[in-house]
Order: structure tokens, then C-alpha cells, then sequence
């Protein structure tokens, strides 16, 4: 195991007073800390200057190296709070993000439609061509790129691989808007759609658009059908802290306002706990990848109301919590099952937290 944030911060400071040093509640300032857009530079915080828990942070610490995890960080109003790795893994350790990198696409979609490249409302046929499903032209002219943000696309799901977007695997089982169910394929058409739209390809306008303007280190690895995007736990929360600040970063507003409440609130009926490609906490009703029946609740009752999140399969995790000034990666193999999306380790890991931050 390898902490980068000394030890002196998590243990020594037992003994430190749990209150800001000019007395002040630190949680009265809100205002962000970017860093800078190359190098290694990092700003830190103390988590006793901030009120934790720290004998939580040492349970937490433990539950974390129980439950597979190889790196782990905590943003503190942009500020490194707490970061570990395990398992001989470092800073500059390189890991899949499984599907949260689909609240990449999510952003880049929208950054996509604000530079008049393309409309949430548009055909995907206007983009993929004539033929891109098994459909016929009627059922596959219906579905739209919001389709695809939302898993609304109404796909029959029950015909083989979920992943696969050749068009002898995708076949209709609903009108679009009238089923949730999170199938992959029409997810990861979103891309090509891209290419299409963008002026060179997917790949150049994310670059130039999102990750250059974060200073976010990764690439995107086609993996048989999934094109996976792999980059460091800093790299992750770069991109946690610009959603943790509605789209900018610093003073530099990357995504329109309007684009982004609608990414990050739900966006169809069907599962309110789903955005545009991002997981939502804190409502009545959510439904769950490979499931069809839905759920009533929080999606993670121990988390913040508010916690909007990238969730991978095998407990690929980015929180993001405005109301705390929080954002939270977790990154590793699985803590358990191996699973798509949502898990009960999400769950587990919320109790934790909160007995750390004490709210």
C-alpha cells in the first residue's frame, strides 16, 4: 500500500484540533481549487482541519485494502483530502473506467450540440446512414441521440449480446421512449455518431474540447465492442471536480448550463435515477442494468440526495456531491460480484464515508 498524502496528515493528526486554524468552519468556503493543467501539482488539504472523523478514516482505510480497491482519492473543494493506493499500484497507475466513462460521452454529446454540430433530437440515422439496425426504416428512423443518452432506444435486449452494434444484433422490442433498459450497443453508437458530426473525429474533438482544456491524462482503448476509456484516479477526479463545478473549469466554462442540469437530472420517466448516461441519487424510483423491473428508494441510500455518479462495471466508482464540495473516486477490481453499474458496494462504501465526513 502507498499513500500520497503523508501519513502525518491521516494519523499524526489524531491529535490536531478538528477546527480550521482562524477558527472558522471550513465548510463556509465554497470556492473551488483547480489545479494546474500540467504537472504533477496538487494542493492539499488536512482532513482534521476539516472536521473528520479521523479514527473513521483509519476503518475506512481498512474496508477500502478488504474490498480490492488499488486506488482511492477524496477532492475536498478541489483540494486532495485523502489518496491511497494498494495492491503496488501508484499515482501513476493506469485503470479502466468501465461505464463511468460513459458520463465522458455524456459531456462531449453536449459540448457537441452547443457548437451547432448536431441536436439531441436528430435522427441517429442522420448520422449512422440507412440500415445501421435490423429495423425497419420507420422503427429505426424513431430513434434519436437523446434516445441513446437515456437507454430509451427500445432495442429487444433478449436477441444475444448487449454489446454487440452490428446491425444483425440490434432489432426492435419497443417504440423509443417507452422502455428503459440499459443496453450497451446504443450507447456506444454514440461515438460514431460523433465522428460523423465532428469535423475530423470523436477522438480529436474530445481531446481539444474536454480533456486538453482539464489537463486529464487517458486515452479511449477499443476493447471487442466497447471503446474503454483508461487514465490515472487523478485523471478521473479532474473530471469529477469540473462536474463538481457545473462544467467549468475555473473560470473557463466548457459546457452551457442548460446541457448540463439536464445531464445530471432524470431525463425520462421510466428510471428516474438515470440522467444522460450519469447515475442519480436521491429519488423515488430507479432501475438497474440487466433488470426490467424497477426498484422504489434511493439508488444509495447512505449517500448525499444530491450525489450525481459515473458507476463501472466491477465497482468502477466517480461520487460526485455538490452540497458537500465532494468528489470520490474509487477505482480497482470488483469488491465482490462482478457486476454492471450500481452495486451494493456502493452502499457499503457510503457508510463509511459518512461516518468520515459526519453528516
Amino acid at each position: 500500500m502507498r499513500f500520497i498524502v503523508s501519513l502525518c496528515v491521516l494519523f499524526l493528526a489524531l491529535s490536531c484540533s478538528s477546527a480550521s486554524d482562524d477558527g472558522e468552519n471550513p465548510e463556509a468556503d465554497a470556492t473551488l481549487y483547480f489545479p494546474p493543467l500540467s504537472g504533477n501539482a496538487w494542493e492539499t488539504v488536512n482532513p482534521a482541519d476539516l472536521g473528520w472523523n479521523l479514527n473513521r478514516l483509519e476503518e475506512l482505510n481498512t474496508f477500502l485494502i478488504e474490498s480490492n480497491t488499488e486506488a482511492f482519492l477524496i477532492l475536498y473543494n478541489g483540494k486532495i483530502a485523502f489518496e491511497a493506493y494498494y495492491n503496488d499500484k501508484t499515482a501513476n497507475a493506469i485503470f479502466p473506467w468501465n461505464s463511468a466513462g460513459k458520463t465522458l460521452t455524456a459531456f462531449t454529446v453536449g459540448l457537441a450540440e452547443q457548437k451547432g454540430l448536431l441536436e439531441l433530437n436528430d435522427k441517429t440515422t442522420d448520422y449512422l446512414g440507412s440500415g445501421w439496425t435490423s429495423m425497419s426504416p420507420a422503427q429505426e428512423d424513431a430513434i434519436t441521440i437523446k434516445n441513446q443518452l437515456t437507454m430509451t432506444s427500445g432495442g429487444d435486449f433478449t436477441r444475444g449480446d448487449i454489446h454487440c452494434y452490428d446491425p444483425e444484433c440490434l432489432y426492435y422490442r419497443a417504440d423509443p421512449g417507452s422502455e428503459w433498459y440499459y443496453y450497451n450497443a446504443y450507447y456506444t453508437l454514440l461515438q460514431p455518431v460523433l465522428d460523423a458530426a465532428a469535423p475530423n473525429s470523436f477522438d480529436e474533438f474530445f481531446e481539444a474540447e474536454l480533456k486538453d482544456k482539464i489537463g486529464m491524462d487517458g486515452r479511449w482503448v477499443s476493447l471487442g465492442y466497447n471503446n474503454v476509456y483508461f487514465s490515472t484516479a487523478r485523471g478521473m477526479a479532474r473530471f469529477g471536480l469540473l462536474n463538481l463545478n457545473k462544467g467549468s473549469w475555473g473560470e473557463n466554462k466548457l459546457l452551457n448550463t442548460d446541457y448540463w442540469d439536464a445531464m445530471t437530472n432524470t431525463s425520462q420517466p421510466l428510471n428516474q435515477a438515470y440522467g444522460y448516461l450519469w447515475w442519480l441519487n436521491g429519488k423515488n424510483q430507479f432501475k438497474l442494468p440487466s433488470i426490467e423491473q424497477g426498484f422504489t428508494g434511493n439508488l444509495i441510500p447512505n449517500a448525499p440526495d444530491d450525489l450525481i455518479a459515473g458507476l463501472g462495471a466491477n465497482d468502477k466508482k466517480l461520487y460526485v456531491i455538490p452540497s458537500k464540495n465532494l468528489v470520490v473516486v474509487r477505482l480497482g477490481p470488483a469488491a465482490s460480484d462482478e457486476d454492471l453499474g450500481p452495486t451494493n458496494y456502493d452502499n457499503e462504501l457510503w457508510e463509511k464515508l459518512k461516518e468520515v465526513f459526519e453528516f
